[in-house]
């Protein structure tokens, strides 16, 4: 446990949302089962092992250094921070532990990354509202709206299994017309407006509230487009399951993309590697070409960069004469 220990002591005040520490990397022996995630003013301690007779010292210890480490930064300031446990007995009934250790969560709870901002909720299910891990693909997205904003029709995006939406703030932000948001999940997609509405966005998203594989219809109809983020879960009993369901959607790529679009390909699927994407694509998708994979923000890195976070881009070809 040392190694937290050492980054909580060692850490900056946090600004943006971020990961403080990534145990789940393997690269801090004994530290693998904890994370740390900073969602300003609020720390969330994360274990991904069952709570055992040494979890309380474990947490007090925990609990000292953060208080040592936020008097440090934040003099008279009340030290804010919520435990979280996600053994996997608890996972696979979609149940998870969650204790507020030391002072309060605001409630709504408003976080910042790269100056947009986003509703989170650290006190309930495994899910935040906004993934940290995916703050390269965001950053991925804002560039590549930013270089388009000039085009002469505009980009137009397609962001399947949106959740709340986040992809979609910072391309909007950056300059794309359209961004179109589907998600079966009612209340994800309400989160997701209020995060437009919170960022001052007020026209250029389409919300779809439906099941992606009974909607091509609705989804045609608005491309073709520029860009397709596809980021989906990897097992969702009854929505998604990665190992059968991923293919369906790369059939469907090449109809929905606009000559010389792109493609961002999500998968955070440790037990998957990158050929589980890449081999696919060359069978299902050979008419797209591969560009690169989005690297993870550095805290993420992990002994094995096949089992981190997959975030890869493919393009569409150019209409001849298009350019290269």
């Amino acid at each position: 446990m040392q190694a937290l220990l050492d980054a909580i002591a060692a850490m900056p005040l946090p600004t943006d949302a971020r990961r403080i520490f990534h145990g789940r990397g393997g690269r801090f022996p004994g530290c693998e089962q904890w994370t740390l995630d900073a969602y300003p003013p609020v720390f969330v301690l994360t274990s991904f092992l069952p709570a055992g007779d040494e979890t309380e010292a474990q947490l007090a210890a925990i609990g000292a250094a953060l208080a040592q480490r936020w008097e440090a930064l934040a003099p008279g300031q009340p030290l804010n921070w919520v435990f979280q446990c996600r053994n996997e007995a608890l996972r696979t009934q979609g149940r998870t532990e969650t204790r507020l250790m030391a002072g309060s969560v605001p409630d709504p709870h408003v976080v910042t990354e790269h100056g947009a901002q986003f509703k989170v909720h650290v006190l309930r299910g495994q899910n935040h509202g906004l993934f940290l891990d995916m703050a390269a693909g965001r950053r991925w997205v804002h560039d590549y709206a930013a270089a388009r904003r000039a085009d002469r029709y505009g980009l137009k995006v397609l962001n399947l299994f949106a959740y709340t939406c986040a992809f979609s703030v910072v391309a909007l932000q950056a300059g794309a017309k359209q961004v179109v948001n589907v998600d079966m999940s009612h209340g994800a997609i309400a989160i997701g407006q209020q995060n437009h509405q919170l960022n001052g966005i007020a026209t250029g998203a389409a919300f779809l509230p439906h099941d992606i594989f009974s909607s091509w219809g609705k989804i045609n109809r608005s491309g073709p487009y520029g860009l397709v983020i596809v980021d989906p879960p990897s097992y969702q009993k009854g929505s998604f399951v990665a190992t059968k369901d991923y293919a369906r959607l790369m059939r469907r790529l090449l109809d929905l993309l606009a000559p010389g679009g792109h493609a961002l390909l999500c998968l955070n699927a440790p037990e998957l590697g990158l050929a589980f994407l890449q081999d696919q694509m060359r069978e299902l998708a050979p008419e797209l070409r591969f560009v690169e994979r989005v690297a993870n923000p550095p805290v993420f890195a992990d002994v094995d960069e096949g089992r981190a976070l997959k975030v890869l881009v493919y393009q569409a070809p150019e209409l001849p004469g298009q350019g290269g």
